[in-house]
């Protein structure tokens, strides 16, 4: 009987570090905001914003894309120019 005590007591005290741990990680934060009930309007507003911006970047994303594709072509373009000299001195 003595020993199960023991056992039982040992058990307790390594799992309150294992619970603080867990308590305090994002995964805990996480469960204790759905237990306070105000995940549902938040997370649903927290996912529109993050919508939003995943939209302004991926246009900023495509106008850069865009840029990038004319200054090649003005890059080829004096690369070319350059090149036509030394074409028709030889």
């Amino acid at each position: 009987m003595f020993g199960v005590a023991i056992v039982v007591l040992v058990f307790v005290a390594l799992m309150i570090p294992i619970v603080a741990i867990l308590v305090d990680s994002p995964l805990g934060r996480s469960i204790a905001r759905r237990l306070e009930g105000g995940s549902a309007a938040a997370g649903t507003g927290e996912f529109q914003n993050l919508q939003r911006k995943v939209d302004l970047l991926e246009g900023e994303v495509e106008e850069l894309r865009r840029h990038l594709t004319g200054m090649q072509d003005e890059v080829h373009f004096v690369q070319r120019l350059l090149e036509k000299p030394k074409a028709s001195s030889e």
